[in-house]
Order: C-alpha cells, then structure tokens, then sequence
C-alpha cells in the first residue's frame, strides 16, 4: 500500500461506503405519501442524500409545502427504524469497501465519519455491518450543521488533536467535497456514488477513485500532488 501523510481520514457514508439509495426512497416516499404529498423520484432522492434530514426534505419540496417538513422528518426516521427491523431488511458494502478499511486502519491512522445520518441510525448501521470498532470518531447532524458546512469536519479535528493539513475526507456529493473545501483539508470523491464525477470534480476534489482498491494509491497520490 502506498504511504500517505493523513493522519485521519473521514468517510461519509451513504453512496461511499453503502450503497442505501434504494431503502432511503423507500422510508421517503412513505413519509410522503403519509402526508399525502406525491412521493419523490428517485433521481430527486439521490440529489439530497448527505443533507441532514430536515435540510434534505426541504429541498426536496416546494415553497407552499415547507410546513410538512417536521412530520415528514419525524416519519421518515420512524419509517426507517421499522424497516431496520425487517429481516429482509438489506443495504450492502460497496464492493472493496471492507478490505480497504482492513488496509487504512493503522496505528498511526483515525478513521472516522462524517454523515447526513443521525446518531442513532448511524450506530445501527455500523454494528450491522460490523464495523462498529472501526472508527475512533462519528461525526453527525446531531452535533454539528449540515454538510456543506465545516462543521463536522472541525469537530473531528479537534477530537484526534488533528491540523487540517493532515485531514482527508472521501465522498461521494458535492455536499461533502464542499465541506472539506470548506474546512481546509484534503478530499477524494468516488464515482461510484449519488452525485457524478464531473460535479465532484466541480466541486473541487483532489481526485476520483474509480474502485475502492485505487483508493490508498490515490492517497499517496494527494501528497505527490501537493508537492
């Protein structure tokens, strides 16, 4: 594996490390329908996920129908945890996504997350996925504004005791490439994702990984690149 010089390296994680689309326009269009509102594409769904909920449901309406956004919200998460019940409940890894954890988590590395998620959710979703132990620091909605805000990135810095300089955060929307614009670090985005390539780039990523086994190549890669 390739040297890198980070000493955290933040995921976010619906579109980067699991692939959740299809379950998060389940739990949406339910909660519309609800409320009796037309339930959104999913094309509309994948635009808004990495927004903190609230955020993402107001996007997702228009100006007359913005009131609907707490009961809309609030039956979403209730949606969402019943559907974690299911026993055919099911959202994968990304192909690579484990080993490639296996591979950055080293002694002189903190991994963590930086997610539109809340906390509750997110847990569950680690332990899951067995990945509960993995990473030293969470960073949600719960404490911090939402993405594209620097927010989340400032308070895992300030966690690990870490400069901005030695900070990486690997996404999959714009939302999360402006965030680590915003926060001064690092940033990879991955076309395997909800937002496209072109609009990652746009947004300012020091790279695009095609697959997860690229990823600590394109690592070392944002050293070389700085120099």
């Amino acid at each position: 594996m390739g040297s890198h010089p980070f000493k955290l390296i933040l995921f976010d994680f619906d579109g980067t490390l699991v692939d959740s689309q299809a379950n998060i326009h389940r739990c949406m269009a339910e909660a519309f329908e609800a409320q009796g509102l037309a339930p959104p594409a999913l094309p509309e769904v994948r635009r808004i996920v990495g927004l903190s909920l609230e955020l993402a449901i107001a996007r997702l309406l228009v100006e007359e129908e913005l009131h609907h956004v707490e009961a809309l919200a609030a039956h979403y998460r209730q949606a969402f945890f019943s559907l974690r019940q299911r026993h055919d409940y099911h959202e994968e890894l990304f192909p690579g996504a484990l080993e490639a954890l296996e591979a950055l988590d080293r002694p002189e590395v903190c991994l963590g997350i930086a997610t539109g998620k809340n906390l509750r959710g997110l847990r569950a979703a680690l332990e899951r996925h067995g990945l509960e132990k993995r990473f030293v620091t969470l960073q949600t909605p719960d404490h911090s504004p939402s993405k594209p805000h620097p927010g989340m990135v400032r308070r895992a810095l300030a966690e690990i005791g870490c400069d901005p300089r030695e900070a990486v955060l690997i996404g999959d929307t714009s939302y999360d490439i402006e965030m680590a614009r915003n926060a001064g670090i690092s940033s990879l985005g991955v076309a395997w994702g909800y937002h496209t390539p072109e609009e990652l780039r746009a947004a300012g990523a020091g790279g695009l990984v095609e697959h997860f086994t690229a990823l600590p190549g394109a690592l070392a890669g944002l050293l070389e690149g700085a120099a």
